[in-house]
């Protein structure tokens, strides 16, 4: 008799083609609809590019005097079209017969035809319990002209094949062309499993937590391939971050089961746990104590903590274990904004951290009340040479040497960033002494380059997955299409985007030229000026409106956060009310906050309220525009002296807003330049905030 998984994979084996076998009514929905090249006016003209082949994808390189393509008419159905809206929501209803019954129908759609099959096949490979489709699969990556669903479901398929240990089909697909963390360890899991051996630092450099990656990472110890010396710092790192859940199944495959124990009381209270044990003799023994340590850092206390760790146990666990444990009393303490986290740093030794811990031991020495640059400069030489070459650090590396008098050592370091169109791109030229500018205009999209945009099938796709409102399969539509395109072609497809109104996509498909920089598509300021006008009513800068809002929203009306925020300026539904009744929108209603003028009204008036509130700061305003005015007054009290805005702007304890501040006004600062023609000063902008105490703020 065949086991449950030798059932699921009995018929997987040959990937050329293969028996339809005992399909449900279903299947036979499903392969009948598959099978069909065009149906239902699905009929693609002769001109459309052809997904399957990636050379095909991209439009071809065009001049002035190239010919114009024929325009991309694709004829479809209102049934076809309406079957797919109802497949969507019985995708997400998990009405998964409904959603086979309408596969047929919905492929007279030759856009988003093929969406439905992909979402029912998907489902069938993510089910354990439900043999796999093997014809079904095949078909659809035979027939299909969407390669970015023929690339996703070759990536679902190779995940579910090595689930069940079905190797030879996860050979047999072979690689994605755009691949995962998960996908990548399932190709991993299979050659390891077939005498292909895999390297323990193969292994690590390919593990991302997720399903795949677990199983991997499991069998590679099972085999004696990675090990302790592997692991350990993964674990710590782990914890580090307060990912507890991810640290007990790493620590599960280093511990012994009676070590287990252990160590889920450590977690627990690791103050009790440690009262109970002795100085530590073995190997796991040392790492349990050492563990336990570093999680008194996150307690109420730590100072007491601290002493207790230096009376107690400093003898007890040898010298490299304690630097590590005083680093995470260290990052605990800087995440905090505790002068005091230098101290625990600076005990830490040269033991090697993380970069995230090496990037707060630089943030707590700027934080000084009066900066010790040699310290500055100690803590980044820690680093590794990769993380040292990036431009935060760059940057910073360069002050200290000014500092400490090295003048060309500093124009060294500047220079070296001077072409970063980024925040510290931006202050490395103004140490420089160099006037912010914008790059030069490249020549504009011409007829031939914008038609060959629009003639490309995936842009297409994805053009109307956003008029329909699914970002979702929108966004990885059109970014795979994007692959492998040159400047020119990138700038089209901007250009369409823009022409679409799609004003996320032009920004971020405009990012990625390399030589021909477009700052009207970087910068896109649209709306024709309302939003400035609206801002100017209040006597806000508009330039910082707009930096605001490109960061936000990238200009997207409708855009909706994961936790609720909507519109333009991504009100909070709560704060929207508030604002609402404090200037006296009397006709606001929560389904308006998505109306431009409502939303930018509102938005607007809040960051108004919110900059007044903090003394006409830019930067305060626009970390408490994100995080909360309140957390801004918070940061603010713990400085402990006047800093740069730059030093406070680097030192947010949240990343997301961190990033956010800095996007914002290096945002803003190229929005004046542009708006107004005159260079404009980004550390200007971001002037010198001062502590102030931490007093109780009047808005949400």
């Amino acid at each position: 008799m065949l086991s449950k998984q030798q059932q699921r994979y009995q018929k997987t084996r040959n990937l050329s083609g293969g028996p339809l076998g005992a399909l449900s009514r279903k299947s036979w929905w499903l392969a009948l609809s598959l099978g069909l090249a065009g149906c239902a006016g699905a009929k693609l003209p002769d001109n459309t590019a052809d997904p399957v082949a990636p050379q095909a994808l991209v439009a071809p390189q065009a001049t002035p005097a190239a010919p114009v393509p024929a325009p991309l008419l694709l004829v479809s159905s209102p049934e076809a079209e309406q079957a797919v809206l109802d497949a969507r929501a019985a995708m997400q209803g998990r009405q998964w017969d409904r959603l086979a019954s309408l596969v047929p129908l919905a492929k007279g759609d030759p856009l988003l035809g093929d969406y439905p099959a992909y979402w029912y096949l998907r489902q069938q490979l993510a089910d354990p319990n439900a043999p796999v489709p093997t014809a079904l699969l095949q078909q659809f990556l035979s027939n299909s002209r969407n390669a970015y669903l023929v690339n996703r479901l070759k990536g679902d398929w190779i995940v579910a094949a090595a689930r069940s240990g079905d190797y030879a089909t996860v050979d047999n697909l072979g690689p994605v062309e755009v691949s995962n963390a998960q996908v990548d360890c399932a190709r991993l899991q299979a050659q390891a499993a077939t005498e292909r051996p895999v390297s323990a630092a193969q292994t690590m450099a390919a593990f991302a937590p997720g399903q795949s990656c677990w199983a991997f990472l499991g069998q590679q110890v099972s085999a004696g391939v990675v090990g302790w010396k592997q692991l350990d710092p993964v674990l710590r790192a782990t914890l580090e971050t307060n990912k507890t859940g991810d640290a007990q199944r790493l620590a599960g495959l280093m511990f012994a089961p009676s070590e287990m124990s252990e160590y889920r009381a450590l977690m627990q209270n690791a103050r009790k746990w440690l009262a109970s044990q002795k100085a530590p003799k073995s190997r796991a023994q040392i790492e349990l104590v050492t563990l336990a340590l570093s999680r008194l850092a996150r307690g109420s206390d730590r100072p007491a903590a601290a002493d207790y760790v230096s009376s107690q146990w400093s003898r007890s666990v040898p010298a490299v274990d304690m630097q590590w444990v005083w680093g995470q009393f260290g990052l605990v303490s800087a995440l905090n904004l505790e002068g005091q986290a230098v101290m625990w740093y600076r005990r830490s030794g040269d033991t090697p951290m993380t970069d995230y811990n090496h990037g707060w031991q630089v943030r707590s020495e700027l934080r000084q009340g009066r900066i010790d640059w040699q310290q500055v400069r100690k803590a980044i030489d820690r680093m590794t040479p990769k993380q040292r070459a990036e431009p935060v650090w760059t940057y910073w590396y360069g002050r200290a040497l000014a500092a400490q008098g090295d003048r060309a050592g500093a124009q060294a370091r500047y220079t070296s960033i001077e072409d970063n169109l980024d925040f510290y791109g931006q202050l490395a030229n103004e140490e420089l002494g160099r006037p912010m500018t914008i790059p030069p205009f490249p020549p504009p999209v011409t007829p031939a380059e914008l038609a060959g945009a629009r003639s490309n099938l995936g842009l297409q796709r994805a053009i109307k997955l956003f008029h329909l409102g699914w970002r979702p399969e929108a966004v990885p539509e059109w970014n795979f299409y994007l692959r492998g395109m040159s400047d020119r072609e990138l700038l089209a497809a901007a250009e369409l985007a823009r022409r679409e109104q799609i004003f996320d996509r032009v920004v971020n498909t405009s990012l990625q030229t390399k030589h021909e920089i477009d700052f009207k598509q970087r910068f896109i300021a649209p709306f024709e000026g309302r939003v400035a006008e609206k801002a100017r009513q209040i006597n806000l800068d508009p330039a910082w409106v707009y930096g605001l809002i490109r960061q936000e929203s990238r200009f997207i009306t409708d855009a909706r956060s994961s936790v609720g925020a909507s519109g333009l300026m991504q009100l909070m539904p709560a704060t929207a009310r508030w604002v609402a009744r404090k200037i006296g929108m009397n006709d606001f209603t929560p389904s308006s906050v998505n109306d431009f003028d409502t939303n930018t009204v509102l938005g607007t008036n809040y960051l108004n309220m919110v900059l007044q509130d903090l003394d006409g700061s830019q930067v305060l305003a626009t970390a408490g525009y994100n995080a909360g005015p309140k957390r801004s007054v918070l940061w603010r009290s713990k400085l402990q002296g006047p800093v740069e805005g730059a030093i406070f702007a680097e030192t947010i304890p949240f990343t997301e807003t961190r990033l956010y501040v800095k996007h914002v006004m290096s945002n803003a600062a190229y929005y004046a330049t542009m708006f107004t023609g005159r260079p404009n000063s980004l550390k200007a902008r971001l002037g010198m905030i001062s502590p102030e105490p931490d007093t109780k703020v009047n808005l949400p």
